[in-house]
């Protein structure tokens, strides 16, 4: 997770705060695998494996702050964060073939633990005094995963049905060392314990014709999360919430005639907070732009329509549509300041209801042997509808914003080429127009990836070359307006690598 980012903060008081934040992190993985696969007989099969992983992570970061001419350094603040992750996995699959091709029933169950043992040592310099400041968090998650899942084929279609239930509990217990005139708030730290049911049925119909094709089903999900808070937190009380919720989705096709196909989408989909969005500790890696979680946070829902023309023709396609998307409850960071503080807060929070319309158009095209193509533009109408919310941390504070509207879109292109003695090259190229988020707006963004590849050893070895963003383009301009506030910010993400590698087929 490396980071070269420059922030320019400007408050209601004129005071004026410019930063940047460099991150470097350094990464190690070692994992063990190990299955064995049995079959009964021809109808009925079991499979069992397991994983271990350690993952052992060093990250070093350097955050100046400096005054608006950069005549004077005002703080520097410097971290190093320690972390090993464990991960271990045991699933047990059995299968029942039935007599009748493709008809299956599938019984799986899933064990998995995770820990995060997270050690932060910060160094605060300023310039009159140096502090040492330090926190550890020891995060364990234990998940069970049971899915049964049932495939017929019938005279016309097929039917597919099953169920699944998810069990998760995650106890945290995060504890900070604050050193002299520390900025930790030793006060927001302490035991939280995240609790998360999930029974869940499903039942889908697919059906494929010459001229029609049809697939409908429906999930019905009952979420039950709760997450406790000790009652020495300093802001948050324990929280969580529960639904019992249909979530629909249909595909609708029809065959005009060999070259023109009609299509009708409909789909409703939900996006839970992570446990790490309503964590509520607040995180010390940046200290003046504090990010928080929220207990309160509620999922955000998704509903989808598109409608969608493909024509076809011997060497390639057109693929235009229509779509409308609505989202309740809109999950985003909101950032607020507590006033006679230039400490930014940034706490997830649900922003209402935004809303995406747009047409969208994809063309593929096989030139000749050595190359085809395809690229795809897509012009949308954002709107994001008026919200207020309150950020609890550290104190109460209320963020408004009136309704936004902005049209925006992106042009992605793929051009893939073949060239002799087994040489092939792919070219992606993707540009982003600017965009509103719920606090401000992103600026425009571009990226240009580049692959090759060349097949020796008859075929069995492959000497390739990859490399992301080759011109160095991506960065990601933001401007956010809160209340007595606004900050640009340009985040150079270093996504230019090259990776130069050989393989071997035996």
């Amino acid at each position: 997770l490396n980071r070269n980012e420059f922030t320019e903060r400007y408050y209601n008081n004129g005071e004026v705060v410019r930063q940047q934040v460099k991150r470097n992190r350094n990464t190690s993985y070692a994992t063990l695998k190990t299955g064995v696969d049995y079959t009964i007989n021809p109808e009925n099969t079991l499979s069992v494996s397991g994983l271990f992983n350690r993952e052992k992570i060093i990250d070093r970061g350097d955050i100046p702050y400096f005054n608006q001419d950069l005549s004077k350094r005002n703080r520097l603040w410097q971290f190093l964060e320690d972390e090993v992750k464990y991960t271990a996995t045991a699933t047990v699959a059995y299968q029942h073939k039935f007599k009748q091709p493709g008809h299956l029933l599938n019984a799986n169950y899933n064990y998995t633990w995770h820990r995060e043992d997270e050690k932060y040592f910060f160094t605060n310099i300023l310039p009159t005094f140096t502090g040492q400041d330090a926190f550890k968090l020891l995060s364990d998650e234990f998940v069970n995963d049971f899915t049964v899942d049932y495939i017929r084929p019938l005279k016309y279609g097929r039917i597919e049905g099953g169920l699944k239930y998810r069990l998760r509990n995650i106890p945290i217990n995060m504890q900070f060392f604050p050193g002299i005139n520390s900025p930790i708030d030793s006060g927001a730290g302490g035991l939280a314990e995240y609790r998360e049911s999930i029974p869940a049925l499903y039942g889908n119909y697919v059906l494929e014709s010459k001229k029609f094709e049809l697939e409908a089903g429906l999930r019905l999900e009952h979420v039950k999360v709760d997450y406790n808070v000790n009652p020495n937190h300093n802001t948050y009380k324990s929280d969580g919430y529960s639904y019992t919720e249909p979530f629909p989705n249909l595909r609708l096709g029809f065959k005009l005639n060999e070259h023109n196909k009609l299509s009708l989408f409909y789909n409703r989909r939900v996006d839970r907070p992570n446990e790490v969005d309503i964590r509520i500790f607040p995180k010390y890696d940046e200290p003046e732009l504090l990010k928080v979680g929220n207990p309160g946070l509620r999922p955000q829902f998704t509903n989808t329509i598109e409608l969608g023309h493909k024509l076809n023709w011997s060497a390639g396609s057109l693929y235009s549509a229509l779509y409308h998307r609505i989202i309740d409850g809109t999950i985003t960071r909101i950032a607020t300041q507590v006033p006679g503080n230039t400490i930014l807060y940034n706490v997830f929070q649900n922003a209402g209801r935004s809303y995406n319309t747009g047409a969208e158009v994809v063309f593929q095209q096989n030139v000749s042997k050595g190359f085809s193509f395809n690229t795809s533009a897509n012009v949308y109408k954002n709107t994001i509808n008026a919200f207020s919310v309150t950020n609890r941390y550290p104190v109460p504070t209320v963020y408004s914003s009136e309704t936004e509207n902005a049209t925006s879109g992106n042009v992605k292109f793929n051009g893939s080429f073949h060239f002799p003695k087994q040489v092939d090259v792919q070219l992606t190229a993707i540009y982003l127009a600017p965009d509103i988020i719920p606090q401000g707006k992103i600026g425009s963004r571009f990226t240009v990836d580049l692959g090759v590849k060349k097949q020796i050893q008859k075929g069995a070895g492959e000497l390739f070359l990859n490399g992301t963003d080759i011109f160095n383009t991506l960065r990601i301009a933001k401007t956010i307006t809160g209340n007595g506030f606004k900050f640009n910010t340009v985040d150079y993400y270093e996504t230019q690598v090259f990776r130069l590698g050989y393989s071997y087929k035996f």
